[in-house]
């Protein structure tokens, strides 16, 4: 943690004019380690032959050593800077002292590499400077630095890729939503301020806890806030879940004239933060031709060396989202090597629809041509406002080689309360952005309706039919936000122990009651074994009395096989022991028959009143009414 006078001295100490000349712009750095031991260094640079020492901003190569930052991080990704920006070339400038090479690379979309620039360092100690088109990298591709020494070593220091914007920027605001994660928000707060050239691109920091354990009141808050000290804006409100926090920054920023208007950094409070990634969000949304939400990608804090998605886009009607784009990679393996044994970097540009709040940066106009986010407390928030933005002709991009990292989508059990969320604002989403056929939305619930209901998921059931019962109350469920939404349904869950995860020494079952039984593969023809399953489950003839079940394996065609079946919650933290009760199945069933009916029934005429209701949900008065509360 800074000191008010070590941050004051740092910030003398950021780079000014000798790193950036009148009208040009830094946007990204070339740093050689990340910001923490638990990052793989080789995401930044890759030591082929040699020996070298890796630093943050500085890479010592003894003799006879061969570095490459054909990384994730270690590139400047051209193939987005063509395809979204009017910048024709870019200054790659470092400090060198020493004897050796350096060369400025670029690839195609299919990895062949080719020199772009080349310098030779003969024992000095001076800056260097290579030019590199931003061309031919329409379909992929990208450009990086690779270092080499023969007989003597080198140093390379101060990496910096420096272009000529667009046009003069707005100032930048960063929002930070927290919920009780205080020591997660205090170290990226803590991060940021260690990085003094980063923090010079933010103008305000904002805050905005509504959580029961506020960060003020830890005794490392006042160290944090005397370091930030004017920048910082924190504030307590209500929880209005994600989507209030992160609408507290849009609306702070452009609750004046347009003309004084600041664009926001939306981030989580509980991600691991390399701050470059603030360099570079801001730098490329300053150089884009159009106005474009530019947004971070996800990389997996458990395994920091995998990309979550690097695109994606949404299915409303099948209340899906987060699918990966066509092309795009899925949890992807950033060290990896193709059959060619070429690096995994990303090479082929693929375009996203939208980008998740993990670290997304929205600019002011959008926000005054499109209105606010909706109130939904949390999930599909950021995925409807980027399809909003979308039908308005606002592009999104997720840049590669800026990312945060971000607890596992694949360690969260999918039974919890929030699913409610994602059930509900899918179908909002779908009335709001799709022609909503109800044929289509209607078999999407039945198809997950009898899945859980077969599987022993009888909480899941009540909080699917929850959902959509609450969406054909129409817009007015939004009008405290969704507050209540999110204590009923904790509330409605607690009568389902299934829905509970419960540490295995806890559990009083025989352990010859737990051995693990491995499942089938998919079946071919699903309905017709869902149909067998039932039969079985109904007549008492289920085939295995008591058994564990893995996490990957907990497929219902699987545990609909069980009379009770002790399943491994997703975080591997404990169990969930689904037992199959014959009369809540049977009330669920009669309840989901009657939902899906008044689903089909009413569905168009409520998706309308959506529609109709949507200006007003979105509109700057209602999030005052909501603040104000």
């Amino acid at each position: 943690m800074l000191s008010t006078t070590e941050y004051a001295s740092a910030t003398d100490r950021r780079p000014t004019s000798t790193d950036e000349s009148a009208g040009s712009l830094t946007v990204q750095r070339g740093h050689f380690t990340g910001p923490g031991r638990i990052v793989p260094d080789d995401l930044y640079a890759e030591v082929l032959t040699g020996v070298a020492r890796r630093e943050r901003d500085r890479l010592h190569l003894v003799a006879g050593t061969h570095v490459t930052t054909n990384t994730y991080w270690g590139r400047l990704h051209a193939t987005y800077w063509q395809r979204w920006t009017a910048v024709s070339s870019v200054r790659v400038r470092l400090h060198v002292s020493g004897a050796g090479c350096v060369w400025l690379m670029a690839s195609d979309a299919n990895k062949v590499g080719r020199a772009v620039a080349q310098a030779t360092v003969q024992g000095s100690d001076e800056t260097v400077e290579v030019d590199g088109p931003v061309d031919r990298f329409l379909d992929g591709g990208g450009m990086w630095l690779e270092f080499a020494t023969e007989t003597d070593e080198m140093t390379v220091s101060q990496v910096r890729w420096i272009v000529e914007p667009v046009a003069p920027q707005r100032p930048v605001d960063l929002t930070i939503c927290s919920y009780n994660r205080v020591d997660e928000c205090l170290n990226t707060l803590s991060s940021l301020i260690s990085d003094p050239y980063a923090l010079d691109r933010i103008a305000v920091i904002r805050v905005v806890d509504q959580g029961s354990d506020p960060l003020e009141d830890n005794v490392r808050f006042a160290d944090v806030a005397d370091a930030l000290g004017h920048r910082l804006d924190y504030r307590r409100q209500a929880n209005l879940g994600g989507a209030g926090g992160f609408t507290r920054g849009l609306f702070e920023a452009t609750s004046g004239a347009p003309a004084d208007d600041h664009d926001v950094l939306l981030m989580d409070d509980d991600v691991l933060l390399d701050p470059e990634i603030i360099v570079r969000l801001t730098g490329f949304a300053a150089c884009t031709g159009t106005t474009t939400i530019v947004g971070g990608q996800m990389l997996n804090l458990l395994h920091p060396a995998h990309l979550h998605r690097s695109a994606e886009f949404a299915n409303p009607e099948e209340l899906e989202n987060g699918n990966c784009v066509p092309g795009g990679v899925e949890e992807g393996f950033l060290l990896g090597r193709d059959e060619r044994l070429l690096p995994n970097v990303l090479d082929r540009r693929v375009d996203t629809v939208y980008n998740g709040w993990w670290s997304c940066l929205i600019p002011a106009p959008v926000v005054r041509a499109i209105g606010y986010p909706l109130p939904l407390f949390f999930q599909w928030d950021d995925v409807e406002f980027g399809y909003r933005a979308r039908a308005h002709g606002f592009p999104t991009v997720s840049l590669p080689g800026a990312g945060v990292w971000h607890s596992d989508f694949g360690w969260k059990d999918w039974d919890e309360w929030h699913r409610y969320f994602n059930l509900r604002n899918g179908l909002i989403m779908a009335a709001l952005h799709t022609p909503f056929d109800v044929r289509v939305v209607c078999r999407t619930v039945t198809k997950f309706l009898r899945e859980y209901l077969v599987a022993m998921q009888y909480g899941l059931a009540a909080t699917l039919l929850t959902a959509v019962e609450d969406f054909l109350r129409g817009p007015e469920i939004l009008d405290d936000g969704s507050a209540s939404a999110a204590a009923r349904i904790r509330e409605i869950r607690t009568a389902y122990p299934e829905t509970r995860c419960v540490p295995m020494h806890e559990l009083e079952l025989d352990f010859r009651e737990l051995v693990v039984q491995p499942a089938a593969p998919r079946p071919s023809r699903e309905l017709l074994v869902w149909a067998k399953r039932t039969v079985a489950q109904a007549t008492g003839r289920t085939r295995i009395r008591s058994g564990m079940v893995t996490a990957g394996e907990a497929h219902w065609w699987h545990v609909s096989q069980f009379e009770r079946a002790v399943v491994t919650d997703m975080g591997e933290t404990g169990v969930r022991v689904r037992t199959r009760d014959t009369q809540r199945l049977k009330e669920l069933s009669r309840r989901g028959l009657g939902v899906v009916r008044r689903l089909y029934r009413e569905g168009p005429v409520v998706a309308r009143q959506w529609r109709d209701a949507a200006p007003r949900v979105t509109s700057r008065e209602n999030w005052t009414r909501l603040y104000d509360a």
